[in-house]
């Protein structure tokens, strides 16, 4: 992915609490206050969600099969830090911006791409829809990719009430993709196997 050169992170915390959200109000990027039911500070508090279940996956990897799924993790890592890049754009105060704000862009569509492209070459073509299961670690993805869905959705939902970079939209839209691409190449490179829907399943 081309390094992107955003604003050096100055961010100093050495306070946890600062009471200033007590009474259920919170403070956007720009310095606007806004009720902390806001669609904006739900869409992103759902990316930092999502940023937490995609942690599990990578923790996992790094627990577990560390060595088979190594470019698994360094894609993951970077999924992380975009995540956050996006949770930066969404937590903006509307019509506020400043140079060199971490965002993502089209190169971290590519990104996406690129990488769905090179996991899913190695994949059999489906032939059915498929179910989370197989391992741990593939339901893990799952559960990445349902979350991830849901951050799409109200980050759309978001965008009917102002302007959303249309990049965060297409980034989820293809995140999502990625995870359930992961989801089939850990049951692949794991030797697990795939877990097919069956519409006439019958519990014996």
């Amino acid at each position: 992915m081309p390094k992107k050169k955003f604003k050096e992170n100055k961010i100093i915390i050495n306070k946890v609490y600062t009471k200033r959200g007590d009474k259920g109000s919170s403070d956007l990027i720009g310095g606007s206050k806004v009720s902390k039911d806001d669609l904006r500070l739900c869409a992103f508090g759902e990316v930092d969600e999502l940023n937490s279940f995609v942690g599990s996956c990578s923790v996992y990897i790094k627990e577990h099969h560390e060595k088979k799924l190594t470019l698994v993790l360094s894609k993951l890592d970077s999924i992380q830090h975009e995540l956050f890049n996006l949770g930066n754009m969404l937590a903006i105060a509307e019509g506020f911006s400043y140079d060199n704000m971490p965002r993502v862009d089209e190169s971290s569509i590519l990104f996406l791409e690129d990488s769905i492209d090179m996991f899913n070459e190695k994949l059999s073509s489906l032939n059915s829809f498929v179910l989370p299961g197989g391992n741990e670690l593939n339901v893990r993805f799952h559960i990445a990719r349902t979350v991830c869905r849901r951050c799409e959705r109200l980050v759309v939902k978001l965008s009917k009430t102002t302007d959303v970079d249309q990049h965060a939209m297409i980034f989820l839209n293809r995140l999502s993709d990625l995870l359930f691409v992961f989801g089939r190449y850990v049951n692949y490179v794991l030797g697990s196997k795939e877990v097919t829907w069956n519409p006439n399943f019958k519990k014996i």
